[in-house]
Formats: C-alpha cells, sequence, structure tokens
C-alpha cells in the first residue's frame, strides 16, 4: 500500500516540519494551510507531485468539510492535526469571533478530521492519527505569573489530550494508532504572530518535535512529550486521573454535608 498523509497547518512551523519529513520517507502528502504561496513553496521543494497543497481555512464550516471529504475519500495513512492559532488574552476580554475560531481550528476540525479518516483506517486495518496539542493542556492549575492568559487555548488542548486518549482505547487491537503530541515552547512563528516574544526561551526545534512524534509513535505512546526526559512525570498524572475517576460514589462526600461556618 502506497502511504498517504495529510497534515493541515502545513505552510510553517511544525506542520510544514511533519509535511517535508514525511514526503521525504515516501509519502504523498496533502498540505493543508490558508496560504497558498506558502503551499506553493513547500510543494516546490518535492518535484513530481510528493505534496499537493489544498488551501482551506480551518476555522470555517465549509474550510473542515472540504478537508474532511478528502480524509474520508482517500486511503490515508497518516492524519497529522496540527492547524493552530492560539489567541493568548484574558477570557473576559477575548472577542466572541477569535474565541469561536480558536475552538474551530483546535477543537472542531481535529474532531471532525479523524472523524472522516479513521472508518478507513480501520477498513484497511492500519494508521496513525496525531494529534498536535502541548504541555498547556497541562497547565490549568499553573498560577498566573509566568504563562498568558489562556483559559480557552488551553481548554482546547487539554480536549485534545482526553480525546485522543479515549481515542486510542477504542482503537486498541485494530491496526489504526492514536497519538497527541505535547511540545513545550517551539522555535516557530506560532507565538510571535500572537505578539509575543520568546526569542529568550530556551525553544525546541520544530524538527525535533516531528522526530519526537513519529519515533513515539513506534514506542506506542498515546501521550508523546517531546521535552519530558522523566516519562514517570506522564505515567502519574494519568493515575492520578484514573485514580479520581475510580474513586467516585454515589453518596455525598463528607465535605459537602458539613454546614456552612456563619
Amino acid at each position: 500500500m502506497s502511504k498517504l498523509a495529510l497534515v493541515t497547518g502545513a505552510s510553517s512551523g511544525i506542520g510544514r516540519a511533519f509535511a517535508r519529513r514525511l514526503a521525504g520517507q515516501g509519502h504523498e502528502v496533502v498540505a493543508v494551510g490558508r496560504r497558498a504561496g506558502r503551499l506553493a513553496e513547500l510543494a516546490a521543494e518535492f518535484p513530481g507531485g510528493t505534496i499537493r497543497p489544498l488551501v482551506a481555512d480551518l476555522a470555517t464550516d465549509e474550510g473542515v468539510d472540504a478537508v474532511a471529504a478528502v480524509c474520508a475519500a482517500e486511503p490515508l495513512t497518516t492524519l497529522v492535526n496540527n492547524a493552530g492559532v492560539a489567541h493568548y488574552m484574558p477570557f473576559a476580554e477575548l472577542p466572541a469571533d477569535r474565541a469561536r475560531e480558536l475552538v474551530h481550528v483546535k477543537v472542531v476540525a481535529p474532531t471532525l478530521l479523524a472523524r472522516a479518516a479513521v472508518p478507513g483506517m480501520l477498513a484497511r486495518g492500519a494508521g496513525a492519527v496525531v494529534n498536535v496539542a502541548g504541555m498547556i493542556a497541562f497547565s490549568g492549575p499553573a498560577p498566573a505569573a509566568g504563562l498568558p492568559h489562556r483559559a480557552v487555548y488551553a481548554g482546547t488542548l487539554a480536549h485534545l489530550v482526553a480525546m485522543t486518549q479515549a481515542l486510542a482505547v477504542e482503537l486498541s487491537g485494530s491496526g489504526v494508532r492514536a497519538q497527541v503530541l505535547c511540545p513545550g515552547v517551539v522555535a516557530t512563528e506560532f507565538h510571535e504572530r500572537q505578539g509575543l516574544d520568546l526569542s529568550a526561551v530556551p525553544r525546541m526545534s520544530a524538527e525535533d518535535v516531528v522526530t519526537a512524534g513519529l519515533r513515539g509513535l513506534e514506542l506506542g505512546e498515546t501521550v508523546c512529550a517531546p521535552g519530558v526526559e522523566d516519562e514517570s512525570l506522564l505515567r502519574r498524572v494519568f493515575e492520578a486521573d484514573l485514580a479520581a475517576f475510580g474513586g467516585q460514589g454515589a453518596e455525598l462526600a463528607g465535605r459537602y454535608r458539613a454546614p456552612a461556618k456563619a
């Protein structure tokens, strides 16, 4: 079977690095992005049609539907849901259109593209879905100092983590894998477009993120954290999640029965 990948957000950063790496490994790549010129430049690096540009705006229903149609119709071996926006700002100040764009790009699009691709992968008995999130997904309880306002953004990434974990369990034994890729700060245009100068912050390269994601698939990792050396930290997070989930009962917890202090 020939290898066919679809990568969203392929016009720059991690998506561009994924498209290049997969094309170099013999995949035909459908490169999805909003910037036609950038996609054309990427395709020109690989003569012979190895990279097929697909211009689509995943912040719109029309864009998601167009890409989902490709995911459903073509025999994808790999889907990389990488497209993203951040819109860091206080929740009460986040314009509704920006909140909508963020949820559409990081929740609606990856959910519906995976939903379109997975049935075909299951029928073929092979495939991989990689959802690019970030370590910000685990930052909810963190104090405000040192981190941008991120309530909606962090929530979308947390959705990708939980959805991918549940999907991986559902797909177990089918030959289809699901991974959520959670890098930290990466040296791309992403933060610059949000008006953040992180040039003084140590940053991983997009190429190293891709290396981790592909190696993580080989290792069978559902959650891949390229910058976390001690994997047991992640295991403890997930063990705590399951302990809390399993610790629930049908009776009201004692701390809620005590009368409130006057």
